[in-house]
This record gives structure tokens, sequence and C-alpha cells, in this order.
């Protein structure tokens, strides 16, 4: 399946990691590449080994024209809910950008609301480099934020599902219950918190 890019100059790509988890913040990056500079090997995030995100991460922080994260703290998705949340990370991230594009392509099925045209791409991180860089960046940001979380609250192994509600996590939850990064809206940490 090939994609057709809109007729822009500067095309930014947006995606999010963390819609899912049960803690911590939704993380949101978008990216102007550089097309006198390409990166080989991008892909969807989810797709490559961590080692090769980790040096595509700084590979792309170089070679970008301009990138930004944006992200939605957990008090900001109890208090909106992850789709609004991760919304507003995600013009938080476009907005951030020191070069203004021309055009926003969004992974996914639905654009935030921005100041110039976009388009939601359904399986835009494995379609469009743009997103596929976007994807990389944010993953890697909220996947180390996990790792340094675990620092502080070993017990619940953050740093192995990246706050995902496995098994384990949810066993650990019951256990121990909600740490204040967790997502107070979301029912396995609700059910945790005896929240009535």
């Amino acid at each position: 399946m090939e994609f057709i890019y809109p007729k822009a100059n500067l095309i930014a790509g947006v995606d999010e990691v963390g819609r899912g988890p049960l803690v911590g913040a939704v993380v949101t990056a978008a990216v102007i590449l550089d097309p006198n500079n390409p990166i080989e090997g991008l892909a969807d995030s989810k797709k490559l080994s961590e080692k090769k995100r980790e040096k595509l991460f700084d590979e792309i922080k170089e070679k970008a024209l301009c990138w930004c994260i944006g992200r939605a703290e957990p008090e900001e998705i109890d208090q909106l809910n992850i789709l609004h949340a991760t919304m507003l990370a995600m013009q938080r991230a476009v907005e951030g950008l020191l070069i203004k594009p021309e055009f926003v392509l969004v992974d996914g099925n639905r654009c935030p609301k921005l100041d110039m045209p976009s388009q939601a791409v359904v399986k835009g991180d494995s379609l469009v480099q743009e997103i596929s860089a976007a994807s990389i960046l944010a993953k890697v940001v909220r996947d180390r934020e996990m790792v340094e979380l675990d620092k502080a609250f070993p017990e619940y192994g953050f740093a192995k599902h990246k706050g995902y509600p496995t098994a384990y996590h949810l066993e650990k939850l019951a256990e121990f219950g909600a740490t204040e990064f967790h997502r107070k809206s979301f029912a396995p940490v609700r059910r945790a918190l005896d929240i009535k």
C-alpha cells in the first residue's frame, strides 16, 4: 500500500505512544524531516528492536529539520479522558515545532485541532516516514520515563511492561495500590483504589 503525500513542502508527522498504559503520560512527537538528509530504516516503532529504536532516535534528532515532544500527564488524562488528552498532547507537539509545518499527517483516524491543514492516516506509522520518525521519538522518550519510574517504584516492574496492564502489573497494583503516577480514571486503577 502506497501513501500519496499532499502537495506541500514542510510536512510534519505526528504520532502518540502510551494510550493503553495505566501509568504515566501519553507522549506524542511531531517531526519535520529534511528531504536532503534521509534517514534509513524508519518504520513503525513497535516493529523495531529497542537497540534499533535508540540508534534511530539519535539520528532523527540530529537530521530532522525540527522535532518536538508533546505530552499529557496522568491528571490531564483523568480530567479529559485518554482521547482528548492524546489530542491535546499532539497539539502541544505541533505547536512546539520551531518551523511551522504547511501540512500535518497524523497517525490514526482523527486529527487534533491545528492551525494548518492536517490529515489522519490509518497505519501511518508504517506508511509515512514522518509519522514513523514521530513514533520512534515518542516511544523512546516514554520507555525511558518508565525505566526511570521503575527505579522509584521497583516493585511494579514498569521497566518491563512500560505501564501496560499486564497480568504482573495488575497483580502488583492489587498488592501495593496505585502510585501518584497511575491514571485514576482507568478501571483497573480505580478498582485498586477502591474508588466507588
